[in-house]
């Protein structure tokens, strides 16, 4: 194990056999200029052709190394901004102005990446030149006509694996977030968590929970009553926090997290709500409410990481009620490895309160 170097962050797991969203499809427009994004520190120029296929390399040119991004798309090729070279999507080079020869050559071509589009996301595997064994993960009710669906995108300073604890961790909102989830207060709520985690997914289901008292739990259920509460990490980057609340109210927030670099983190939100509310009344009010969580939530990531930066580790001292956040990691850790899953299921049932 690598020994701490104060001033310095930590080493993280880097899943690398995976989909990862860089961009919505609205934000990449045929024949516009590329898009330059970044997955574990490493720069992907991405952009789509005249025909409308999306594409994405390696962001740099092998010619003079200028990131590609810094170019323009010609027809259906990405041109170098310096000396005009052009690339198609598959990476090679199909044209380089004033040579009489053959542009294509292997040491002139570029890593490429696939890229699927699905439900208005760009997914990009993030192994260059190799061919994805899964297809990337599908979001259950953004396409269904009775649910509103609300998208966003967020950026934190954290780990994907602090972002994604931090998204599915019940004990802190009482508190981080007091008045707009949960309340901090003298009475409490004796409830049952009971986690289950298989291959490639850890879940959490907690039993018993009233509805909590905070502004956007009484916006989603007036009425109150118990509620039906899963929280689920899905590898190796979506996080999804599901609410059921009567017969009638159904709340889902998936973020698909993308690794800027090993410490910055990219939230891809999509938040579908089906509700007796009028959806006039409600979507005013949902994306605000969001990002003023996200806000509070970004303060303390933040401070997570400078604290880890400062002292060069993480420090990590869980207890029983810490459900998920030991699991994602262990499960990143694995996958990163190369580690074979062992196919078997994990429970257990834990008594909290909330």
């Amino acid at each position: 194990m690598q020994a701490p170097v104060p001033g310095q962050l930590p080493p993280v797991p880097r899943v690398l056999s995976a989909w990862y969203v860089l961009a919505e499809t609205h934000e990449l427009r045929a024949g516009a200029k590329p898009l330059r994004r970044s997955l574990y520190g490493d720069p992907i120029a991405l952009w789509r052709g005249e025909d409308g296929v999306a594409a994405a390399v390696v962001d740099r040119c092998p010619h003079r190394d200028v990131p590609l991004s810094f170019g323009q798309v010609r027809g259906n090729h990405l041109q170098c901004g310096y000396h005009g070279w052009e690339f198609d999507g598959q990476g090679a080079c199909k044209r380089i102005p004033s040579l009489l020869g053959e542009a294509d050559r292997p040491g002139r071509r570029v890593a490429r990446f696939e890229v699927r589009e699905q439900q208005g996301l760009v997914w990009v595997w993030a192994t260059p030149g190799a061919e994805p064994d899964v297809d990337p993960h599908r979001f259950l009710y953004a396409d269904k006509p009775e649910y509103m669906t609300v998208r966003m995108q967020l950026q934190a300073d954290g780990s994907l694996h602090s972002v994604a604890e931090n998204a599915l961790d019940v004990p802190h909102t009482a508190f981080l977030h007091g008045g707009l989830f949960r309340k901090d207060s003298a009475t409490r709520n004796r409830i049952q968590a009971s986690l289950r985690r298989t291959t490639e997914m850890v879940e959490c289901e907690y039993i018993g929970e009233p509805r909590p008292e905070g502004l956007v739990a009484r916006l989603l259920s007036p009425s109150g009553g118990l509620v039906t509460h899963f929280d689920r990490f899905v590898m190796p980057c979506i996080a999804e926090v599901e609410y059921g609340m009567g017969t009638e109210n159904h709340f889902v927030n998936a973020v698909a997290l993308t690794p800027v670099d090993d410490h910055v983190t990219r939230l891809y939100s999509v938040s579908s709500l089906r509700t007796r509310l009028p959806t006039l009344l409600v979507r005013p009010v949902v994306q605000p409410l969001a990002l003023r969580i996200f806000q509070q939530d970004a303060v303390v990531l933040k401070l997570q990481r400078d604290s880890m930066q400062h002292f060069g580790t993480a420090r990590y001292t869980s207890t029983e009620v810490d459900l998920v956040g030991p699991h994602i990691l262990r499960m990143l850790n694995r996958a990163a490895s190369g580690g074979q899953p062992s196919g078997e299921t994990y429970t257990t049932v834990v008594e909290l309160e909330v």
